[in-house]
């Protein structure tokens, strides 16, 4: 997951027992496969170099079950700690705010809802009956990468689709190439948990 051509593709799989999405180059080419573990108390998250899922790349783990601002912790295939996403708890519930720690354990990026209200539309117009099927394609929340410098370098948004299965990541300015594995698995596990919110 280096060197990436975007804009990237996440694409949900539907259909499948486990929470599981391909992301795609703009060539078209996978460059990694999630898969979320189902049924465990922590967060259990797979990343594989494509759909065969032969050789496991990357692992993100919870340190804790069920909390609101749990952080997640992002090893390699050799189980070295690269860093970890961790979830702005109470600051998150109008607008979704995490923010990407290196293997220092110092924040170099935030990712922060750009819109809060598109959220909140969201949840109240998809209880309605047969009209709310069709909130995938009416509201579509979008993500900010920022630096410390305040500066977006990336932007995450749903595209229009059923039960919002795509989300396009646009490179804005350039990640450092040492971050760049940091930022997309963070960016992995948050879709993974907005995505469930709505």
């Amino acid at each position: 997951m280096q060197n990436l051509q975007f804009p990237l593709q996440f694409n949900f799989k539907i259909g499948t027992l486990a929470n599981d999405f391909e992301a795609t180059d703009a060539s078209g080419h996978t460059v990694a496969y999630a898969r979320q573990k189902m049924f465990k108390l922590k967060e259990d998250i797979v990343i594989y170099p494509d759909r065969n899922k032969t050789k496991e790349l990357y692992r993100i783990k919870a340190d804790r079950w069920l909390d609101f601002s749990a952080a997640y912790k992002f090893t390699d295939e050799s189980g070295q700690e690269i860093g970890k996403v961790a979830r702005k708890g109470w600051r998150s519930i109008w607008k979704a705010r995490y923010e990407v720690i290196d293997d220092n354990e110092r924040v170099q990026y935030s990712i922060t809802e750009r819109n809060g209200w598109v959220k909140v539309m969201d949840a109240m117009f998809s209880e309605i009956p047969i009209l709310g099927i069709f909130t995938g394609y009416v509201f579509n929340p979008s993500y900010s990468v920022c630096n410390s410098q305040d500066e977006e370098l990336i932007r995450l948004k749903k595209k229009p689709s059923f039960w919002g299965r795509r989300f396009e990541l646009t490179e804005i300015k350039k990640v450092d190439a040492d971050d760049e594995v940091r930022v997309m698995l963070a960016l992995m596990v948050m879709i993974l948990l907005e995505r469930r919110r709505g």
